[in-house]
C-alpha cells in the first residue's frame, strides 16, 4: 500500500512484469504508477469507483469533467487490456469507449453493466406492492410477508441476472452483424433524431460522415454505440406498446407471471392480474424479450416494410417464436456456454432469429389484424414442429444437400449432431407455414404435403433460384426490401403451385406420380419454365432484373397466370 501523496513509489521486478513497465524504471510517482495500472496488458480492467479514467484521444481532459483525475487519465486507444467491465458510473467517456472498441477492445457501457441494480429495484417494488395488498386484505400476516420476501432473494437475483444475460446476448448478436446492418442502424438513428428522441453527438454516436467512412471499410457500430441504440429502442418501443391493447392480450399473461418468483406464481395469480402496474410489467417483459431476442432493428425495419404497428409486429413475433419452439432451442444453446465457441452459439441463435423474423412478417401479411395469438399458435405449433422433425427425410435434391452442408458445418465447429440437425433444418422450415395451411384446407397430412412441396421445388429448380436471390446486394434499405420481397413472393408462388398441383391430382398415389400427372397438363410450358430458370441461375452473379424474370416465369405456371 502506498499513499497517493508520496513523492515516489519503488517499482519491484514483479510489478514491472505485471504492468509491462520498462526494466530501466525503478520508481514512479503515484500518478505515473496509477496510469501504468490503467495501461497494464491484462485480461480485465474493472472500474468500480468514482471518477472518469479513460477518454478519447480526440477529447480534452475538460471533456471528462473530472479534474481530480486529469493526471492519470488515459486514452481509449492506448488501453492494452482485453476487456473492460464498468461497475461504477462514468469510468470512461462514451468516445473513449468507442475508441477502445474500434481498437479491438471488448466492453459495453456503464448503464449496461449496471442495469441489474435498476432491475432489482423494479422487482422489489412490484413484489412489495402485490404482497402489501395481500396483507391489507388479511390473507397474509406482516411476519409471513417478510419471511416470504427473504425466501425469494436468490430467485429474484436469478431473474435479474437472466435479464442481464439476455441483454448481453442481444449485444453479441448485433455486433456479429454490425457491418452488414450499418445502413439499417444509421436509418434508425436518423429516424430517432427526426422524432427528437436523441442527439447523436450527445449520445456519442458516429456522425453521418463517420458512418460513410465505416461503410467504405466494411465496419459497423461498436458495442458501446449499439448499447445506446438498444436502450433507446427499448424506451421508444415501451412508449408505443403501453398505449396499445397488447398488454391486455391473455396470450401475454405468461410473461406477467414469469416476472415474479415461482413461490408467488401459483398462489397469487389473481393478485398479479389485478396488479396496478400489470400493464407496465407486461410491457417491460415484452420489450426486453422482443428486442433481446429479435434484435434492435426488427420493429423499425418490419414496420417500414409492412406498415404494421409495433403491437402487431410484437404479437406476430411472439406467436412465430411459439410456433417454431424458439425459446427451447435458445435454452439448449445457452446450456453450451463455456463448452462451445461463443461465435458458433451466436451463429445458431441468429439462424433461429431469422426464421422467427421472416415468419413474423408472414403472419402480419397473411392474418387479418388483430391477430388471435392463442388460436394461431394452437393451429400451427404442433403440426409445424412435427413436420420439422421429419424434414431431413422429406427434403430431396438441392434442399437436402444444403441442409446436410449446414449440419456438417456445425458438427465440425463442435456442435452435437442432434443440435446441429435442429439448427440446420431451420432455414427450410419457413415454408411449413404455407404447407400446414394447404394440408388443413385439403384435409391431408402435413408431412405428405411437404413432400410434394419440396419435390415440386426440386423439379423446377426453385432452390437454386432462391440461392441466387439471396446473393443479391443489400447495401441500402431499398435493395434489402427488394431482395426480401422477391424471396417472399417466390415462396408464396411455390406454395400456390403446391396447392394447385394437389387440387388437380386427387386420388393420385405417390409424390412423383402426382407431379408427373400435374406436369402432363402442360408439359411443354413446365419444361420451358425449368429450362429458363436453369439459364437464369447459370450465372452466379445475380442481379435484380434476372431474378424478377425468374419469379415471373414461376408465377406463369399458376392456373390463369
Amino acid at each position: 500500500m502506498f499513499s497517493r501523496k508520496a513523492k515516489s513509489v519503488p517499482i519491484a521486478e514483479s510489478v514491472r512484469q505485471v504492468l509491462g513497465i520498462d526494466e530501466a524504471v525503478t520508481s514512479m510517482t503515484p500518478a505515473e504508477l496509477m496510469k501504468a495500472i490503467l495501461l497494464a496488458p491484462v485480461d480485465l480492467l474493472w472500474n468500480g469507483g468514482i471518477g472518469t479514467y479513460v477518454k478519447a484521444s480526440t477529447e480534452d481532459h475538460a471533456d471528462a469533467g473530472d479534474k481530480a483525475n486529469d493526471a492519470i487519465r488515459v486514452n481509449g486507444a492506448d488501453l492494452r487490456v482485453k476487456c473492460v467491465g464498468e461497475g461504477g458510473n462514468l469510468g470512461l467517456t462514451q468516445l473513449g469507449r468507442v475508441e477502445y472498441a474500434l481498437n479491438g477492445g471488448r466492453l459495453n457501457t456503464d448503464f449496461i453493466d449496471n442495469s441489474a441494480g435498476v432491475d432489482t429495484s423494479d422487482h422489489e417494488v412490484n413484489i412489495k406492492i402485490l404482497l402489501d395488498r395481500v396483507v391489507r386484505e388479511g390473507d397474509l400476516t406482516e411476519k409471513q410477508r417478510n419471511t416470504l420476501l427473504a425466501g425469494m432473494t436468490e430467485e429474484v437475483a436469478g431473474l435479474v441476472l437472466r435479464d442481464n444475460y439476455e441483454q448481453n446476448l442481444a449485444l453479441a448478436n448485433a455486433a456479429a452483424n454490425a457491418g452488414s446492418l450499418l445502413h439499417v442502424h444509421e436509418e434508425w438513428i436518423r429516424t430517432l433524431e427526426k422524432d427528437g428522441v436523441l442527439n447523436r453527438e450527445l449520445e456519442g454516436l458516429p456522425s453521418r460522415k463517420e458512418v460513410a467512412r465505416r461503410a467504405e471499410k466494411g465496419e459497423g457500430l461498436t458495442v458501446p454505440e449499439i448499447a445506446v441504440l438498444l436502450s433507446w429502442t427499448k424506451i421508444r418501443l415501451a412508449e408505443e406498446l403501453v398505449d396499445s391493447a397488447l398488454p391486455d392480450d391473455p396470450f401475454l399473461h405468461t410473461d406477467l407471471f414469469a416476472y415474479f418468483p415461482t413461490k408467488m406464481q401459483h398462489a397469487y395469480r389473481p393478485q398479479m392480474l389485478a396488479h396496478p402496474l400489470k400493464r407496465e410489467i407486461i410491457v417491460t417483459q415484452v420489450v426486453n424479450d422482443l428486442v433481446n431476442g429479435a434484435g434492435i432493428t426488427f420493429w423499425p425495419r418490419r414496420a417500414g416494410e409492412t406498415g404494421a404497428s409495433a403491437a402487431e409486429l410484437t404479437n406476430a413475433n411472439f406467436v412465430a417464436r411459439e410456433i417454431f419452439g424458439s425459446l427451447a432451442l435458445r435454452d439448449e444453446i445457452k446450456g453450451l456456454d463455456n463448452d462451445l465457441d461463443a461465435a458458433v452459439q451466436t451463429r445458431m441463435r441468429l439462424e433461429m432469429r431469422t426464421l422467427v423474423e421472416r415468419s413474423s412478417r408472414w403472419l402480419v401479411n397473411n392474418r387479418r389484424p388483430p391477430l388471435d395469438s392463442e388460436a394461431v399458435a394452437e393451429f400451427f405449433t404442433v403440426r409445424v414442429q412435427r413436420v420439422m422433425q421429419e424434414l431431413p427425410e422429406i427434403m430431396i435434391g438441392r434442399e437436402l444437400a444444403a441442409y446436410a452442408a449446414r449440419r456438417d458445418g456445425l458438427v465440425e465447429a463442435g456442435v452435437d449432431e442432434a443440435l446441429a440437425a435442429k439448427v440446420a433444418v431451420l432455414d427450410p422450415s419457413y415454408m411449413l407455414l404455407g404447407v400446414v395451411e394447404i394440408a388443413d384446407r385439403e384435409q391431408l397430412d402435413a408431412a405428405e404435403v411437404a413432400r410434394v412441396h419440396f419435390a415440386l421445388g426440386e423439379r423446377l429448380g426453385l432452390p437454386t433460384l432462391v440461392g441466387r436471390i439471396l446473393q443479391l446486394p443489400r447495401d441500402d434499405r431499398w435493395q434489402t426490401m427488394a431482395r426480401a420481397a422477391l424471396r417472399d413472393d417466390l415462396y408464396a408462388v411455390h406454395a400456390q403451385l403446391t396447392a394447385q398441383l394437389i387440387a388437380e391430382t386427387p386420388g393420385t398415389e405417390g409424390v412423383d406420380e402426382r407431379i408427373d400427372a400435374w406436369a402432363r397438363g402442360d408439359q411443354a410450358m413446365i419444361d420451358r419454365a425449368a429450362d429458363t430458370l436453369t439459364e437464369i441461375c447459370a450465372d452466379e452473379n445475380a442481379d435484380l432484373a434476372r431474378m424478377s424474370v425468374g419469379l415471373r416465369v414461376v408465377r406463369a405456371l399458376l392456373a390463369g397466370g
